[in-house]
């Protein structure tokens, strides 16, 4: 869902997957052929790069060794055990990661992004070819949800609730993107919406706890996190129980990496059927988000 800060490729922190070899003649579909189908790049290095933001409990953020952990990592790690692949993660500002994955200076993305027709498209806000968009692989439905501090007596249930109360959001955020959008909306209600945007959800959920901002506007894996953890129960609560908006999580591969792209769900799926996946999502509390198989581009 994410601050200027140079990337910094892990090395011991980098998980290391390792799986035997593809042989010739392998069955079109099978872990074999799956392994055979690597990109040549990809197969030479024995690594999958990937990009992300590690600071977005408990999506991707770095445990107490500074190692990568969260629903992103292990779901990589999944797939990279899958596809006898090494996985490192590349630590970078969320608004640098599609842009990385375009270059080809990292392989894939996965950091709580959602999937939608625009990031596809590369288009923006007013409807214009921006960059040249990207491909998804989508593994996780979430949506966005406000936490508020607890005792919050506002009623915030519908978009234009929001009217006339300030926001906290992380910038380069789809959240960011919305409470942008809803600031030129509400002034057919009368009143103002204030968007105070941040560097990470933390900065983000600080300006809640201290009443400057009514609510913090962010994925529902982080909302869940942020009112259910120890140190935060009876701290912060969730405003209500549906979402704003909803959409995929997406893996995020560059548009011309078609062959990356299908080896990378078709192995997503092989994780979902083994089982894996629930027990990933099961860990991080979070089984509600679970999709039965991988879809690209299902983001609307």
């Amino acid at each position: 869902m994410l601050p200027a800060r140079a990337a910094a490729l892990l090395g011991a922190g980098g998980l290391l997957l390792t799986g035997c070899g593809s042989g010739a003649g392998s069955v079109p579909g099978s872990q074999a052929d799956l392994r055979d189908r690597i990109p040549k790049a990809v197969k030479d290095a024995g690594v999958l790069k990937i990009g992300s933001y590690l600071h977005y409990p408990p999506v991707d953020f770095r445990d107490n060794d500074a190692k990568p952990a969260g629903l992103d990592p292990e779901i990589a790690a999944a797939i990279g055990d899958y596809l006898g692949l090494r996985v490192e993660f590349v630590d970078m500002p969320f608004d640098k990661l599609i842009p990385a994955v375009q270059s080809r200076s990292i392989d894939l993305v996965m950091s709580a992004v959602i999937d939608t027709k625009q990031r596809q498209l590369g288009a923006a806000d007013d409807g214009h070819q921006a960059d040249p968009g990207v491909d998804f692989v989508d593994y996780f439905t979430t949506g966005t949800s406000m936490v508020v501090k607890a005792g919050n007596q506002v009623p915030l249930s519908t978009v234009d609730s929001l009217c006339g109360r300030t926001v906290a959001v992380q910038r380069g955020t789809l959240q960011d993107e919305f409470a942008t959008r809803q600031m030129g909306a509400c002034p057919r209600t009368g009143k103002v919406l204030q968007v105070h945007r941040f560097d990470n959800d933390d900065q983000a959920l600080a300006e809640v706890a201290s009443g400057t901002a009514i609510a913090d506007l962010n994925d529902y894996p982080v909302a869940q996190y942020n009112t259910t953890t120890p140190e935060r129960v009876g701290k912060f609560v969730l405003a209500n129980t549906h979402f704003l908006q909803s959409g995929p999580y997406g893996i995020t591969v560059a548009k011309d990496n078609t062959a990356l792209r299908d080896v990378i769900s078709k192995a997503l799926d092989q994780v979902i059927r083994g089982g894996a996946y629930d027990k990933i999502l099961a860990k991080w509390n979070v089984s509600p988000g679970a999709v039965s198989s991988a879809v690209v581009n299902g983001g609307l």
